[in-house]
């Protein structure tokens, strides 16, 4: 996820500092963590790790609730958002804590090992899935040390959401009643420990059906119609014309990408089904839709221009569906000054950054919970060279007790 990032004003530190953290504990909680697989709709081994977690600390079972985001899911899974309710020991608004639980197909099989001051995948062909463990780690650690310790704290809700791999579902479907109207709201899911993500793009996703009309390429290929010509004309069309990869038109700015081709079976025979998935992104909502029907229009011109000998031509389907609005929090926004001010506490300078890709935070936002989005310590996410910067994620775990205690 790449974002734009500038530095923060500093808030005014909060003399009292962050609070103390068990290291060794918070330590152990990630090295158990990580190698729990939990690819997207199959989050229920690291989620029943987490209950275990809060039960033994003493959360009743009344308190922990899993919805039916999964069963609103187009991939439908075996589980739940897993949702914590806490009551406050002090007078003040609720604070919701979340994270996702799901990881990467590439992570699965990860073997976690401590090299120097980071945490890697031992095993070479696997992720180590810091995005999102880490995450995880640092909500749940915080709810661990406050019952631990008794701190004092306001009411809390803590989520950790299933899904956001594949399409931010778990957020999109949230059982909201459930959360009880939090009023501060923190999201942790990648980057260094002092991000402070405020806004991120929207996105449409589409899936296109590409049909042609199949003949003998070796002896009728005149009477064919290639669903593979028309596809490649209408991405060449996209290209030369600006709506491909990075799109700028007229001051507005925006991405647009053919990821996915299918089709074909014999070089005999003149394709008669292409399958595509593309996606259209933009911050400005309006341009977005205009990346969107510029893709549509490629695909509908490119269907007409292919035609065989005798004049019959293809045809082509497209579902395109909005996959996450844009939002962007101001920097007044309270759950915004909150954490600069947690981050400012911890010795660290709060950087405001703007992403390109998606978070929960998009859902939560758009749906009257406007989110704030953390680090704890991820890099390389995604990639088989990902790893934990302990020191960041050490941080990441005060900077959220801090935000949960309200210290």
């Amino acid at each position: 996820m790449k974002a734009s990032v500038r530095t923060a004003t500093p808030t005014t530190p909060n003399t009292s500092g962050t609070p103390t953290i068990d290291e060794t504990r918070a330590m152990k909680l990630i090295m158990e963590m990580l190698p729990i697989d939990g690819l997207s709709g199959h989050e229920d081994r690291i989620a029943a790790y987490i209950t275990k977690q809060l039960r033994a600390a003493g959360v009743p079972a009344s308190a922990i609730r899993t919805d039916s985001a999964h069963k609103r899911s187009p991939l439908g899974g075996v589980h739940g958002n897993l949702i914590c309710t806490l009551p406050g020991t002090i007078d003040a608004p609720r604070r919701l804590l979340m994270s996702h639980l799901d990881t990467v197909p590439l992570c699965a099989g990860t073997k976690p090992v401590r090299d120097g001051e980071v945490i890697k995948s031992g095993n070479p062909a696997s992720g180590l899935g810091g995005d999102n463990r880490s995450g995880c780690a640092v909500t749940l650690n915080a709810v661990l040390e406050i019952l631990r310790r008794k701190l004092p704290h306001p009411p809390l809700t803590i989520m950790w959401a299933v899904q956001e791999e594949v399409g931010l579902y778990g957020a999109r479907n949230a059982d909201v009643a459930l959360l009880k109207n939090p009023k501060l709201c923190f999201n942790w899911d990648g980057g260094a420990a002092n991000k402070v993500i405020i806004g991120a793009t929207g996105a449409y996703r589409m899936q296109i059906t590409v049909n042609g009309v199949a003949s003998h390429a070796g002896v009728h290929p005149e009477l064919g119609v290639s669903a593979i010509a028309i596809a490649a004309v209408a991405i060449a069309d996209l290209q030369i014309n600006g709506w491909h990869g990075l799109v700028v038109k007229n001051g507005k700015r925006g991405t647009s990408n053919v990821g996915v081709i299918n089709g074909g079976d014999a070089t005999n025979v003149v394709t008669p089904l292409v399958t595509l998935r593309a996606e259209a992104r933009s911050h400005d909502r309006v341009f977005r839709k205009k990346i969107n029907d510029a893709i549509i229009g490629a695909f509908e011109r490119a269907v007409k221009g292919v035609r065989s000998a005798e004049g019959r031509k293809g045809s082509v389907q497209i579902h395109s569906e909005l996959h996450y609005e844009s939002f962007k929090l101001p920097e007044n926004n309270p759950s915004v000054v909150e954490a600069a001010r947690a981050i400012t506490a911890a010795g660290l300078k709060p950087e405001i950054c703007v992403a390109n890709g998606g978070l929960d935070a998009n859902w939560m936002s758009v749906r009257g919970m406007p989110t704030v989005t953390l680090g704890a310590g991820q890099q390389d996410v995604h990639t088989v060279d990902e790893k934990l910067v302990i020191k960041s994620y050490l941080q990441g775990c005060r900077i959220a007790l801090a935000l949960a205690t309200g210290a």
